[in-house]
């Protein structure tokens, strides 16, 4: 994917720049400039675009490290003594705040490479399939819809923005309200779902674009955050029966890392080790070593969560052995070291390489959606089999037991139960806090939808009062700088 790369850049921001002559300047008239009139003549060109939409996601300011760390750091299951992520830890962020604002400028320079894409792969008729030239605009639609999704769950309603930014009196939009911005998404991944393939050929590569099957797991992930929980089912449905994914959740839970195009992810921001931005989570959450640096580190799995986890039995959680800087506990590392070095510390990516991890950033999994087809169940149903069967699969490939019906009658003792296996199943993996937002959003929604834990009863914790303006993240400053037309989210 990384062919192309400073072609693509230079092409997706759409600004003149000179460029010396290339090997095909004998096949067509001398060019001054890229622009979109003359860049997108060929299905080569096509190709190049979709690749520079897939980039977008490998930045450090956003699955690099910067999503990960807004979706762990202000909850409930990790904490830090580094300063660089100490208004995120005590949830104290401002419109200056380093986290959201780069998350916010990556995920609109993602929306606007696929808008370019969406624009004018269609016009292309060298070189180029029906067939490719419709799966090229499915992944375009899959990645806008990403890019929002990522979006709404931080900051709630935000510009919409469906054409490339062509020219700087663009930049000035008005936010749309959260519901159209849901509303957009799922408009897109309903445009993907109905082009991408089932599988482009190979395992690999199936979890490196987007296919059909992502484009349903994002649907039930979507549908989940609205609380439309047959929706929700629907597409989770979708993805359980699709074979690509195997049948069931038979893969043993520790081969599932480091994550590598594991049979059981459906798709996976890629990492080569290489120039492709920078995987730097890795470093920024181990010990050293393995981690390249000492110095405090990110993510420090906190006691709250250490004390849910059996480390006896829990094939999640238990005690592996000893590996380079500690003790494997499957989910975390027991850090031999001193200072720095010594305490708990993630396990779940265990390569670094110097801030270029070759570690992938896994998007959606299928465990994630076991888990969201049993939470949606219960919320639309009450407890019932299918549901149970759902949570169970999950306890039985961690080797904790099953539950019965009996020992989960109501929809709070199970919902306490999908949360708990969410919390030890997905830890870490960038779901938490935006798990715990939600939840409370629930509770707003339904008073009699309780969680133990939510996001109001975290911020209630380490800020004194539950405020609820911090279940969103600020506008960021440059972005209210830039365009006169926005408004700041409340209480900032």
């Amino acid at each position: 994917m990384k062919s192309h790369k400073l072609h693509i850049y230079t092409l997706l921001i759409l600004v003149g720049i000179f460029f010396a002559a290339c090997k095909k300047v004998l096949e067509k008239p001398p060019l001054t400039s890229i622009t979109a009139a003359n860049y997108f003549q060929s299905g080569d060109d096509a190709e190049s675009a979709i690749t520079g939409c897939y980039d977008a996601l490998q930045d450090d300011g956003y699955y690099g490290s910067v999503l990960n760390i807004l979706g762990e750091m202000p909850s409930d299951d990790v904490t830090s003594e580094n300063t660089d992520v100490f208004t995120l830890q005590k949830i104290q962020w401002t419109a200056i705040t380093d986290q959201p604002g780069r998350l916010y400028l990556n995920a609109f320079k993602g929306i606007n490479r696929a808008n370019t894409v969406l624009k004018y792969v269609p016009g292309i008729t060298k070189g180029l399939t029906e067939q490719r030239k419709n799966q090229i605009l499915g992944e375009a639609h899959f990645l806008r819809a990403l890019h929002y999704f990522n979006l709404v769950k931080c900051f709630g309603g935000v510009p919409l923005r469906l054409d490339p930014s062509e020219k700087e009196s663009q930049s000035a939009k008005a936010r749309a309200t959260e519901s159209e911005v849901y509303s957009q998404i799922e408009s897109d991944l309903t445009a993907a779902e109905s082009v991408l393939p089932e599988s482009f050929g190979g395992q690999i590569i199936d979890r490196a674009r987007a296919t059909k099957g992502a484009a349903n797991a994002l649907q039930a992930k979507v549908f989940l955050y609205e609380r439309k929980w047959q929706d929700c089912l629907t597409a989770a449905t979708k993805v359980i029966a699709n074979t690509n994914y195997g049948t069931g959740l038979t893969t043993p839970y520790q081969d599932l890392l480091a994550f590598k195009n594991k049979q059981e992810s459906i798709l996976e921001v890629q990492f080569a080790g290489t120039d492709d931005g920078g995987f730097s989570l890795p470093d920024l959450i181990l010990p050293s070593p393995p981690a390249s640096y000492s110095f405090p580190k990110y993510n420090i799995p906190t006691d709250n969560l250490i004390a849910q986890a059996d480390m006896v039995n829990d094939e999640r959680w238990k005690k592996r052995g000893e590996v380079d800087g500690g003790t494997d506990y499957t989910s975390v590392i027991l850090g031999s070291g001193t200072g720095n070095d010594g305490g708990w510390f993630i396990y779940k990516w265990k390569n670094t390489n110097f801030f270029s991890s070759k570690d992938n950033y896994p998007l959606l999994t299928l465990n994630d959606v076991y888990l969201m087809y049993a939470e949606a169940s219960n919320e639309q149903n009450g407890p019932n089999a299918d549901a149970l069967d759902k949570l169970n699969a999950i306890r039985l490939r961690a080797k904790i037991g099953i539950k019965l019906l009996t020992e989960l009658p109501t929809k709070k003792l199970f919902r306490d139960e999908v949360d708990l296996q969410r919390r030890l199943e997905l830890a870490f993996q960038g779901d938490r806090w935006f798990d715990l937002v939600r939840y409370s959003r629930q509770t707003q929604a339904d008073a009699s939808a309780v969680h133990t834990t939510d996001a109001l009863s975290v911020i209630a914790g380490k800020r004194g009062t539950a405020n609820a303006n911090y279940l969103l993240f600020p506008i960021p400053l440059n972005e209210l700088n830039t365009n006169p037309l926005i408004k700041q989210n409340p209480g900032f």
